[in-house]
């Protein structure tokens, strides 16, 4: 069973920092458009945090309906919450970790106000930063900081690739976001890349399920 994002991580932290933000990525793995960081900074005050939060979850988990009716509630329960990108161009010349970090790096500058202490997904650490950090595997089913994040990268990233998808038609990215699916393989394969193709990622290696 996936266990459920809680506060367990924040409870432990919150008594010395009590501004923690939690950071987590959408778009990784795909073939073409940005990689997505979320950054959300919970209220260690609210008394019902978990109720108002009820429902967030890994958002791998939920369906793309489920996650679209949780972001408003979520902006409005939070602290402070952004989203930062970097684009194809920027994975290429950058790598795709540095250029993950690019955008952590700017959903962090997009916050209202700036963290004490991170707790981000695995993978996603920021050493760069001058700043406390604990990174959790399979953070986004275990704090609810970073499952909230998850939503807020996931949905922002697919708005923003089916704004792309008007653009470029002919390569259907509403309905595959980019990620490397059959249909998306076999349109490469006919037209090529388009200017939001990530030209460094190869077709073998990217199917697997997308985040």
């Amino acid at each position: 069973m996936i266990p459920k994002p809680d506060l367990t991580y924040e409870k432990v932290i919150w008594s010395s920092y009590p501004s923690i933000a939690g950071l987590d990525e959408a778009g990784r793995g795909a073939l073409a458009g940005p990689v997505s960081v979320g950054a959300v900074i919970l209220p260690h005050d609210h008394p019902h945090l978990l109720r108002a939060l009820n429902g967030v979850h890994d958002s791998k988990q939920l369906t793309p309906r489920k996650r679209s009716e949780l972001v408003p509630r979520i902006k409005a329960t939070v602290l402070a919450w952004g989203i930062g990108f970097a684009g194809a161009e920027e994975i290429d010349s950058l790598g795709i970790v540095p250029a993950t970090r690019l955008a952590a790096s700017r959903a962090l500058e997009a916050l209202l106000q700036y963290p004490e202490y991170l707790l981000t997904d695995f993978r996603l650490e920021l050493p760069e930063l001058d700043i406390p950090q604990t990174a959790i595997v399979k953070g986004d089913q275990r704090s609810l900081s970073i499952a909230c994040a998850s939503i807020l990268a996931k949905t922002a990233r697919d708005e923003l690739m089916h704004k792309l998808s008007e653009d470029y038609p002919e390569y259907h990215f509403a309905q595959h976001k980019g990620y490397g699916t059959l249909l998306h393989r076999k349109k490469m394969e006919q037209l090529g890349h388009s200017p939001i193709h990530r030209k460094t990622f190869k077709l073998q290696n990217q199917t697997r399920l997308p985040k």
